[in-house]
Order: structure tokens, then sequence, then C-alpha cells
């Protein structure tokens, strides 16, 4: 039978999911946060959050949690919940790689009676069909006699200040009815939004994955749109500005879709479905769009300078931002490579700033070294590609300095003043 007594808690992985979940968990019962990266460890131990989802003071408060990078602490807990990324390979295909390390790590601490709770998305059937067969084979325990599992997809939004992790509804499942209760209450434990119990874990894994697929086919039909309205001269946004006066209308804008939920989840649902014999059409129609929007708006400023007799090669041109978001320093998955990548294929000087991103992380991950200060009056272009609020701050009249005369300015994100940029999506 499963444990009853409050038990401790190991949360496995410690970035933009885990870290909130472990200081709420740690306010109230011991928990430890485990994570791989021993940098990372050694930060959250001094009470520096590199992600800047949780505050030195939150972090303070969390007076029952403590890290680790030994496997070896963990068998004190008898509760995992697994919180590492689910990304995608370079031919966008799920890459369970690290939740099945998370899985044989979980196998080699287990203990009978124990229950482990995966959060990271994924297709439905992943958490039964790929994850507690490794910890089956590893701890030589049965599924569902000596251990048990649940399922309760994470709804983190980076950077969002205004949802935090108590106040957004959970969904929950367990692998027994009576488990799904105990992981119901466990999470009602920190949750003061509430907590949806779903049918079974597969149904709360579908849940999951939908969520961000339904978002990116909203996403994908606004970028279709301002792609027609683009060769018909219209502004998308005076478009969607009159659009959005009808009460039921809704308020999508076009852009990049990068990250790492929005612009891989989709792939998870259809490499599943493939696996099943049905091909997906609307959801890789809509996938397709938004992987292409990066070199749409490359090649838009490469006519745009033609247009204005501005030489191609060797040209200089800022892109400002470079995180998947605004506001946010994550660089996961950031679409903003396309728009360089396609650039520099034309011999254009690419210069990248970003005063929210890490330029250590943006070197080792994508080869960019951000510039600190753009200098005035030196570009051929200037692509305001992020939304962050010190652009905003700036103004428009403080980034149209920054090109030469005549140059060429686009916002992708439609933060400037009107009619101040040659374009925007």
């Amino acid at each position: 039978m499963p444990k009853t007594v409050q038990e401790k808690i190991a949360i496995i992985g410690l970035g933009y999911v885990g870290l909130p979940l472990a200081a709420e968990f740690g306010k109230t019962r011991p928990v430890i946060g485990y994570d791989i990266n021993h940098q990372r460890i050694k930060a959250l131990e001094a009470g520096v959050d590199s992600t800047l989802e949780t505050t030195p003071q939150e972090l303070n408060d969390a007076v029952h949690l403590s890290f680790s990078v030994n496997p070896d602490d963990l068998k004190s807990c008898s509760i995992y919940i697994v919180t590492v990324p689910t990304p995608i390979d370079g031919h966008k295909r799920p890459d369970l790689t690290p939740l099945l390390k998370a899985s044989n790590l979980v196998g080699q601490v287990i203990s009978r009676g124990d229950l482990v709770i995966f959060e990271s998305t994924v297709y439905p059937g992943a958490t039964e069909e790929d994850c507690i067969p490794v910890i089956e084979q590893v701890s030589g325990l049965k599924f569902n006699t000596d251990f048990y599992a649940g399922y309760s997809p994470e709804r983190i939004n980076p950077g969002d200040k205004q949802h935090r992790l108590p106040e957004i509804l959970k969904v929950t499942s367990g692998s027994t009815p009576e488990i799904a209760e105990k992981v119901d209450k466990l999470y009602s434990e920190i949750i003061t939004a509430g907590t949806f119990k779903a049918a079974s874990i597969k149904v709360a894994e579908a849940a999951k994955v939908i969520e961000n697929t339904q978002r990116d086919l909203n996403i994908a039909l606004i970028n279709e749109l301002s792609l027609i309205f683009n060769r018909l001269d219209i502004d998308t946004m005076d478009v969607l500005e009159a659009a959005g006066t009808k009460w039921n209308f809704l308020p999508f804008r076009p852009g990049l879709v990068g990250g790492h939920c929005i612009g891989v989840d989709p792939y998870y649902l259809t490499h599943k479905a493939q696996t099943v014999g049905y091909h997906p059409e609307v959801v890789l129609a809509g996938r397709r769009i938004n992987d292409g929007m990066g070199a749409y708006v490359a090649n838009q400023m490469l006519r745009k300078m033609l247009e204005k007799d501005i030489a191609v090669k060797d040209a200089r041109v800022l892109i400002m931002g470079l995180t998947f978001k605004e506001n946010c320093p994550d660089l996961r998955n950031t679409r903003i490579t396309d728009i360089v990548d396609e650039l520099k294929s034309y011999l254009i000087d690419v210069e990248v700033c970003d005063p929210w991103a890490d330029p250590a992380e943006a070197k080792s991950q994508y080869g960019i070294s951000l510039i600190e200060k753009p200098d005035e009056g030196a570009y051929d272009g200037v692509i305001v590609a992020v939304g962050h609020s010190r652009f905003v701050e700036d103004g428009g009249a403080y980034v149209q300095s920054l090109g030469k005369q005549p140059s060429v300015l686009f916002d992708l994100k439609s933060i400037l003043p009107k009619g101040s940029a040659d374009w925007r999506l």
C-alpha cells in the first residue's frame, strides 16, 4: 500500500518549472531539490536564481528546502517529482533522453510504497509506456504493486509575475484511484487556485499537450493572415484592432513562436499520432507556418533594403532581443536565431543586443556574441524582435537613431509608435 504520512519530496530538475515547485513545497515540508548542474546548485545555495522565477525572499522562505547533486541524498525521499525538459531533436522528433535519464535515476533510489510524479510535457502514454518500464527495470520493483505514479502537467509561464505557481489551477492524475486522490491532495497543499483530477494519466498528458498545440495553431492562423495582408499592403495590426471590437474575437498576434513549450509540444502530439497510423494535417500545417516566420522576416528585410538601394552584402543589421519572449531571460528554442541565420546567409553582418539574456548562454547555445550597447547611426537595418519593456522605454526616436540614413526599421512586436517603423508583422 502507498505511504500516507507526510513524506519528504525530491524535485528532480531545478529549472523554470522545478525550482518554483521546490520553493513552494519547501515552505511546509522537507524537500530536496536535485539537479545535475553543479553551478546551478551552488548558485541556488547562495540564494541566486538565474531564471528569475523565484526571488531570494521566496528561496529564504522555503525553510525546509535543501539542494543536492548527489543521487544518494534522494534515497531518504518517498515522493519523486520529475520536472526535466522534454525537447525535440534536429529532425523535430521528441527527445526523451532527459526524461529517461531521470527515470533511471528514480529507479536507483525508489523504495517500496514510493510515488513518482511526472510534470514534463509528453505525448499521451509516455509516463506509463516509456518512463515506468525504466523505473521497473532499474529498481526491480513492480508498478502499482511496489510503487506508484502520477502525472500533473506543469503550467509555468516563464517571466509571468502575475500568474505564479499557486495561482495556476493544477491538473492532477494517478495510476490508481487511491493514488489519484493522494496526488491531488498533495498539490492542494500549495495550489490556491484549486486542482482538477483528470480521469487518467493519459488524459492529463493529452490535456497538457493540446493546450500549447491550440495556442500554436491560433498564432499560425494570425501569422498566415499577416502573410496575406502584407501582399495586400494592409497593416495586420490595424486589421486585428478592428476585428478585435467583436466580443468573441480571439486576441492573438503574429510573431515568432519559440520557447520550450508552444514551438515544441505539437511535435510530441503529431509523433504519437503517426505511431498509431494517423497523419496530422492541421497541426503540422500550423507548425510549418510558424517555423518559417523567421526566414520570412529576414527576407522582408532584404526586400526593403533593396527598395532603398542599400547594399545587402556586408550590411550591418542590428537585432534587438534574443530571448523567446519579453522581459524574461529564457533562451530555449528562441526563433530569433532563424532571422540571424537567414541574414548571415546573405553575408550580412548581424549584431544582437538583449538586456535580459545571459551572454555566456547565448554564446554557448547559439554561437551568438551579444553586444552590450548598439552604435548610434551605424546600422543599415534594425529589427526590434522582442518586446522588452526596456526597448519600449527607450522609445521610437532612440531606436530610429540607431540606423543610418537611409536604413530599414522593423518592429515585429508593434511596440514603437505607429508609423515610426518601415514594416511590422
